[in-house]
């Protein structure tokens, strides 16, 4: 990608004269988890008993019953999310997915997404002493916030290792958990590669509070401290116009850096637009083209824009992604935080977004997880999953709501999707009904007896600099199925816990009288190691939502 050629001016002059008018004021990855090895079911025959009852590790509190007609709503990524204001802050309206019927509709399509922005944003709110809006919890962005320690790919030419798990569902007697985890490979070169980095700083008066400005400038020390000489920081800022605080200066010049940052006060109106277009000018004159070129944007997300320039921001994104500079997106505060806007702009430029409450979060995302915000190792990910309607009657994706897909999307290049960096991982859970019972109750069937497909799962991805999709394809067979909840991982059930987590705080009908005790219960005996505290963070929020509803 070449830096210095020329931008479309008459469509940036567009978008920053629109964009311009509207705006006014108004923790480290997971250790290693204990290894389990119980011998799995296996065969198409030797489906999961759905009348079993499990008296084992936080035993489903009901059996809910399935519909005779089965709602086939789905949105699509076309579709457009209207946005739910909650004491001054915005949030995309979600529509839950619904079970599909494998015999009507057996592929299930969706975007990688990475982000972990909405469980920062629920235990803010937790904390703070009250439950989320319904509509702040993207489940997928909770069970995604932990690290499962999936196996690694062995090499760069296969960037991605697919592991599944079946089992039952907890708070479900007739219905199974299809655990879907997949792990991005971690290049030992990204750990040299210079950064090319531009801050732009939202310094409006909206971000004028401790856990706004004054957070975001220990954030970003944190950061600062990080980089080497090959590396280069940029300070850029937007309030009721934009300028250039810092120009681009190698980091091991940190006082300079952290200097510049530390004399930022906020005040003034929110010319985010202008912001945008100078952050990504500055970031190509340095472009590296053998390096890591990014904006990070820092902000509360109040442009306070209308829906039409909200749709005129996100084509400047789109437009400036074609540069070969990245998107990283940190949302900070409460009271206005526009999360809605956030997030689609994210999507748009096919970045990542993340929700800093604490320092501690800012350790997690910019120190402990920077190789994988930063370094892009796939773009445009997807997923097609097509089931097999002999042993699937039908099945629910739980979260993903805004990365749904249209199936003939899958192979569209022109398509966007999800990024990917080093070494993340992403996990998928589909509730699934099966087509008969349990014939056989050993749960010690050799795996080579039965090797039935459940489903059939592919993966396209294009490699940071290639315009073509690449396929990969997976078989999920019943060998790797389980009977009781017990003889599953600490990662299936502690997805699972999360799950019922987010679900529960979404009010959802699906997981029926599913309560924050049997939540609580699963967790506390799923969590396995955890040096680091998330898992067991976790649990002390499942705890006090059960005490604040």
């Amino acid at each position: 990608m070449n830096p210095t050629a020329k931008r479309n001016g008459a469509l940036t002059s567009v978008f920053a004269t629109l964009l311009l008018t509207a705006c006014t004021t108004p923790n480290a990855p997971q250790n290693k988890l204990e290894s389990q090895t119980p011998a799995p079911l296996t065969s198409s025959a030797v489906m999961l008993e759905k009348s079993h009852v499990m008296h084992d590790i936080a035993a489903p509190s009901q059996t809910i019953p399935i519909p005779n007609h089965i709602d086939h709503h789905r949105l699509r990524k076309k579709e457009l999310h209207t946005a739910f204001i909650a004491q001054g802050e915005q949030y995309s309206a979600i529509t839950e997915n619904r079970r599909i019927q494998v015999s009507d509709e057996p592929l299930s399509t969706f975007s990688i997404d990475v982000d972990t922005a909405a469980y920062a944003n629920v235990r803010r709110f937790i904390n703070g002493g009250n439950l989320p809006p319904k509509d702040a919890v993207r489940v997928e962005e909770m069970v995604n916030y932990f690290d499962y320690d999936y196996p690694v790919p062995e090499s760069e030419s296969t960037p991605f290792n697919i592991t599944t798990e079946i089992g039952p569902t907890p708070w479900n007697n007739g219905s199974y958990l299809l655990h879907i985890g997949i792990q991005g490979y971690e290049p030992a070169s990204f750990t040299s590669k210079p950064r090319n980095l531009v801050f732009l700083l939202d310094v409006s008066g909206s971000m004028n509070a401790a856990n706004k400005l004054g957070l975001l400038k220990k954030s970003l020390r944190l950061l600062v401290n990080q980089l080497t000489p090959q590396d280069r920081v940029a300070i850029v800022v937007y309030a009721g116009a934009s300028g250039v605080v810092l120009e681009s200066t190698p980091g091991n010049r940190r006082n300079e850096i952290i200097d510049a940052m530390e004399r930022l006060r906020a005040g003034g109106s929110t010319n985010g637009g202008a912001g945008i277009e100078l952050a990504y000018s500055i970031a190509q004159q340095h472009f590296n083209k053998d390096g890591i070129n990014r904006v990070i944007l820092a902000t509360d997300g109040d442009f306070n824009v209308g829906p039409s320039n909200t749709e005129a921001l996100k084509a400047l994104i789109k437009e400036k992604k074609r540069s070969g500079v990245g998107l990283t997106i940190l949302g900070f505060g409460m009271g206005n935080y526009n999360d809605q806007l956030l997030e689609s702009i994210s999507n748009a430029g096919d970045g990542n977004a993340a929700y800093i409450d604490t320092l501690q979060e800012a350790q997690k995302v910019l120190v402990e997880e920077i190789g994988s915000t930063l370094n892009t190792i796939a773009r445009d990910t997807k997923i097609q999953i097509e089931f097999n309607p002999k042993i699937v009657s039908s099945y629910r994706l739980i979260g993903y709501e805004n990365r749904l897909l249209n199936n003939e999307d899958f192979k569209n290049d022109r398509i966007d999707a999800g990024d990917v960096g080093a070494g993340h991982s992403v996990t998928a859970l589909y509730e699934i009904i099966l087509t008969e019972p349990l014939r056989y109750n050993s749960t010690k069937i050799k795996a080579h007896q039965f090797n039935d497909e459940l489903a059939f799962l592919k993966l396209r991805y294009k490699r940071p600099d290639e315009s073509s999709s690449i396929e990969m394809q997976h078989a999920i067979v019943m060998g790797n199925s389980y009977q009781q909840l017990a003889s599953t991982s600490n990662n299936f059930r502690f997805t699972a816990a999360v799950a019922g987590f987010g679900q529960r705080l979404r009010h959802s009908d699906s997981i029926g009288s599913y309560s924050y005790p049997e939540i609580l219960k699963l967790a506390q005996q799923s969590r396995g190691d955890d040096l680091f505290g998330y898992r067991a963070e976790f649990i002390q929020l499942v705890s006090l939502a059960d005490s604040l509803q």
